[in-house]
């Protein structure tokens, strides 16, 4: 393959979803979800190597994101009712570096659930033409895997923590996003956020009704998922670990009658 059809958007390989090649890549992000996670007491413990994973998160989200517009550009693709950064994993990824950069808690109790959300949809459910090995299928699939790396790493390496406000704050976000970009898309003629009709490939919205709708259906997906979310990986595990705490004492004050 030569460098040219590598961002050529002609004669390009075509993108089959739930193919091999998209199952490769989500394991590869995956992978990279659970090496945060398995190392992230040593990684807490170094600084340099913290601080270097939070500004190559930041890099890597800064270049896909130009690298994307740039490959827009060269190939004449640039158009405002299609390419402006008003899809919910472009506008998550602007926040998410503002995150890094910042430590911003407020940020992060929208994007745990906004971003990941969003992101792992997307993932799931690529709304993507190219396939492997193809510019725009290495830029999807890493832009995405980094907005959902990057939440965690606040949470798992910064030590932040969401809470049930967050959802209400996410849900918030989300709707008042939807109301400035519906105005975007009525003036422009667009579809930012598919707000006015599904995508042409096949997504999870196909599962929620015809237009309108969908985007109702969408709200509570949304909760639903929220809550899931929060339930599963903070209010179980916080559950469980003071049961563990409750026996242990129990056991020692048995020890010591």
């Amino acid at each position: 393959m030569t460098l040219l059809s590598f961002f050529s958007q002609e004669n390009s390989p075509e993108f089959i979803m739930f193919s091999v090649q998209h199952g490769i890549v989500i394991g590869v992000i995956i992978l990279f979800v659970l090496g945060l996670y398995v190392g992230r007491h040593r990684i807490r413990r170094n600084r340099i190597v913290a601080s270097a994973i939070r500004y190559g998160l930041v890099v890597v989200l800064a270049l896909t994101e130009i690298g994307l517009n740039t490959w827009y550009f060269a190939n004449d693709l640039w158009d405002v009712r299609y390419t402006l950064p008003l899809e919910l994993c472009s506008v998550t990824l602007i926040l998410s570096i503002i995150m890094l950069l910042t430590r911003s808690n407020k940020l992060y109790q929208i994007l745990y659930f906004a971003g990941i959300a969003g992101a792992f949809q997307a993932l799931i459910t690529p709304a993507l033409a190219y396939g492997y090995p193809h510019f725009r299928y290495f830029e999807y699939f890493i832009a995405h895997g980094a907005i959902v790396l990057s939440p965690l790493y606040m949470t798992w390496i910064e030590q932040h923590r969401p809470t049930w406000k967050s959802i209400g704050w996410s849900l918030l976000f989300l709707n008042a996003l939807a109301l400035v970009v519906g105005t975007v898309n009525y003036l422009l003629g667009s579809n930012y956020m598919f707000l006015n009709h599904k995508p042409d490939t096949a997504s999870a919205l196909d599962l929620l009704g015809p237009y309108p709708y969908y985007l109702l259906a969408e709200e509570g997906v949304a909760l639903l998922f929220f809550v899931g979310m929060y339930t599963l990986f903070f209010i179980l595990p916080a559950k469980r670990k003071n049961r563990l705490a409750s026996e242990s004492i129990y056991n020692s004050k048995g020890v010591d009658s």
